[in-house]
């Protein structure tokens, strides 16, 4: 039913201009036109971000998005140059931390929080 359709990114915040300046300034994410008075949309490579406000923002303790990236280590560092800090998780299976990288075999994943504590994480693209 809904397996040829897309699907959008939608992530709550306390704060529109805090997150304004997070998505853009940070991430460097582009706004789109497409969004709402009072919201923020980005188009990303294939996928659409939709940022809205919300008193229930960063209550979710799972993550919200996942980033599929070419270079992990290189996106980690420039997002540290920025001012991100990465979190580091205890007791993930089969998996060694080493600097802001979770690795396991092949797989790298980093994860990091928005300003509101929405969980980012970055995950390689060569697997």
């Amino acid at each position: 039913m809904l397996a040829e359709h897309d699907a959008i990114v939608t992530i709550a915040v306390k704060d529109i201009e805090k997150a304004k300046q997070f998505y853009e300034g940070t991430l460097g994410l582009k706004p789109t036109s497409r969004a709402e008075e009072g919201t923020l949309s980005y188009q990303t490579a294939r996928s659409t971000i939709f940022v809205y406000p919300s008193q229930f923002a960063g209550t979710n303790q799972a993550t919200a998005v996942t980033w599929i990236v070419d270079d992990i280590e290189a996106i980690v560092q420039e997002l540290k140059a920025k001012g991100v800090a990465f979190e580091h998780y205890e007791g993930l299976p089969n998996t060694e931390l080493k600097g802001d990288l979770h690795v396991a075999g092949d797989h790298k994943l980093a994860w990091f929080k928005d300003p509101d504590g929405n969980i980012h994480a970055l995950a390689n693209g060569n697997r």
